[in-house]
């Protein structure tokens, strides 16, 4: 299984923090966000990561690749068995991915790292500002009452829903920005809960090293720290942005 796309992207941690539960082996092309190539362009027509290649199979979307293998690889289920549950557990899933990602990837993380470190562009300040006083809170409100007093949301175990929210914090963490446990605690309990997992925790020397690294040498950066590299890459040399709005 080969998985094209980048440590640092909440998506790709989604999809790498899934397989790792359910011990299923892979490379990984670690392009950088906005750096794929023309045969990239080929495989994702949106310019998006992650893709996930499985043999004569290719996916992109985070919520499809996971979706498949929750359906193709046996082990630690993704999703709990009750229907209603299961719905549940979509709807956090797709409000971590489409909330919470335009608000931690989008106005703070892109802002923050992405635009002036690989665009040259400067950051909106005043857009940052109103996302963490007036935004991020609005989310989190919303949020607070849905997570359990302790364990997880759906059973015995971590799942999707889980992995999704955690995904995001984790790089609203790497923008610099510091939750308030004391004002959502039930949140801050199950995202800390979740980033604790092995599954998380081994993906944080990659995310660090990739953020100090230039993005022509973090493929050798992370085959130093043992990272399964795949032999030829779908990056490219310079940042192309995507097709679709930001």
């Amino acid at each position: 299984m080969l998985i094209i796309g980048n440590h640092v992207s909440p998506y790709v941690r989604k999809v790498l923090v899934a397989l790792a539960l359910k011990g299923v082996d892979y490379e990984i092309d670690p392009i950088v966000p906005f750096f794929g190539n023309d045969r990239f362009s080929e495989i994702s027509p949106l310019r998006r990561i992650p893709v996930m290649i499985d043999g004569d199979l290719t996916l992109c979307d985070s919520t499809v690749i996971c979706e498949y293998l929750d359906d193709a690889y046996p082990g630690h289920p993704l999703k709990p068995a009750d229907p209603a549950d299961r719905a549940r557990a979509r709807w956090i899933e797709e409000f971590a991915d489409s909330r919470l990602g335009d608000l931690m990837i989008w106005r703070l993380f892109f802002q923050k790292r992405v635009k002036p470190f690989v665009f040259r562009e400067p950051t909106d300040e005043a857009l940052v500002a109103r996302t963490i006083e007036a935004d991020l809170p609005a989310a989190f409100d919303y949020l607070e009452p849905l997570m359990p007093p302790a364990g997880w949301l759906f059973g015995d175990r971590p799942g999707i829903a889980e992995i999704s929210l955690a995904a995001f914090f984790r790089n609203a963490e790497l923008a610099g920005w510091t939750f308030d446990g004391a004002r959502w605690p039930l949140l801050a309990a199950l995202v800390g809960r979740t980033a604790a997992l092995p599954a998380f925790q081994a993906l944080r020397p990659c995310e660090d090293v990739l953020l100090r690294t230039r993005p022509l040498e973090q493929r050798a950066a992370l085959a130093e720290l043992g990272v399964s590299i795949a032999a030829e890459t779908h990056g490219g040399e310079r940042p192309r942005p995507g097709i679709m709005p930001i």
